[in-house]
């Protein structure tokens, strides 16, 4: 640590999460300018979550604050002119810590979270969470890139591997609504990452169509590709995009497994291509709802999931909300009264209020970045 470091009165405090690339990307920065950090993983801290978004107005990581100013996300971060970041250095520096900064955890808070859920929850959960580590351990500094080679040949990796056999001993019939929302995203969003370390990451369409058709696990006896978690479970058993049959047939022992209806929440935990993550990279039964909401207010809190043109009276939406719009009422109409109704409270929801109630509201969709992370 150096002198700066020691010697500073107050502190740097980032509120983050294991996995993801925009945080990795702020702390660099930090390291860059020699102020002391505090690093919070919410993801290990649940109960922060709130007190974050209280405090910040936003769903997203990272949340920075220097003292007890905050400065907002990574990308807030960046655009800091140098004579406004200097300031904040030198608050850092010379003020020591306020009495309202912003709150760190209790060392002492037992985290019994584990002891709490069933065996194929918690087997997912350590599947995530394994991976995710590995994921983080392969990131670029400036969060960018992932090493996909070096993370296959990791000894760490082949644990993985071994434990993911035990999937196939899951008893699926039993699992409750919530349980099997909890499970089914652990496991895809586990399982995307093991499909791109074996094969490699899809780049272009056709590719991408056989991934998600072809990458699976056996789970509880049945083989379940990713394709099958997403429509045929997650989706209640809908065509996905370029399907023409169902995933599941009438006689197919997987249907047991789909939940009854389509749960859109689950688009906001599968996909995550905003330029902000959502504050959880694992989901337990217990919160799946209110986790998959935090998860959809971080969603749309970005541009690049919704975009608000008051002039024009325009709303722009990821092509998500495009591909999969039955899911969301089936109309333009019902497609953004769910959308301002999952929206955190923000300037972007007023906006977005006030162009509804103007009337006759142009939705159109943002181009998609299909673009990796690979760095090879």
């Amino acid at each position: 640590m150096g002198e700066f470091e020691k010697n500073a009165l107050g502190r740097v405090t980032v509120y983050s999460i294991q996995g993801c690339p925009h945080c990795v990307q702020a702390k660099a920065t930090l390291g860059r300018l020699g102020v002391p950090v505090c690093d919070v993983d919410v993801g290990k801290h649940p109960e922060l979550r709130s007190r974050v978004k209280e405090l910040t107005g936003r769903s997203t990581v990272p949340q920075i604050f220097f003292n007890n100013v905050h400065v907002g996300g990574n990308d807030d971060l960046q655009k800091l002119a140098p004579e406004e970041l200097q300031r904040l250095v030198n608050l850092v520096k010379e003020e020591p810590l306020p009495a309202d900064a912003p709150p760190l955890p209790d060392e002492n808070k037992l985290d019994d979270m584990a002891e709490d859920i069933d065996g194929a929850s918690e087997l997912s959960l350590l599947l995530r969470e394994l991976i995710l580590k590995l994921f983080s351990e392969h990131l670029s500094a400036d969060g960018k890139s992932v090493d996909y080679k070096g993370m296959s040949v990791s000894p760490a990796f082949e644990r993985y591997c071994e434990l993911a056999i035990q999937l196939q001993r899951v008893e699926l019939l039993t699992l409750s609504r919530e349980e099997k929302l909890a499970f089914f995203i652990n496991i895809y969003n586990a399982l995307v990452i093991h499909g791109y370390l074996r094969m490699g990451a899809p780049t272009n369409m056709w590719q991408r169509y056989r991934f998600f058709n072809y990458v699976s696990y056996l789970i509880g006896g049945e083989v379940f590709t990713l394709q099958d978690i997403e429509n045929g479970v997650l989706r209640g058993n809908r065509k996905g995009m370029a399907q023409l049959l169902k995933p599941f047939s009438k006689t197919d022992p997987r249907l047991q497994v789909a939940l009854p209806d389509a749960e859109p929440l689950i688009h906001f935990a599968l996909n995550c291509g905003a330029k902000g993550c959502p504050p959880i990279k694992t989901y337990t039964p217990q919160d799946i709802d209110s986790q998959l909401r935090t998860a959809a207010e971080a969603f749309l809190e970005n541009d690049d999931g919704c975009m608000v043109d008051s002039g024009k009276k325009e709303v722009r939406l990821s092509q998500i909300f495009k591909w999969y719009k039955a899911d969301f009422g089936g109309t333009d109409e019902k497609l953004l009264k769910w959308v301002v109704e999952h929206m955190s409270d923000s300037p972007k929801k007023t906006s977005l209020q006030g162009v509804l109630s103007a009337g006759k509201t142009k939705v159109s969709f943002l181009p998609y970045d299909w673009s990796t992370n690979s760095s090879h």
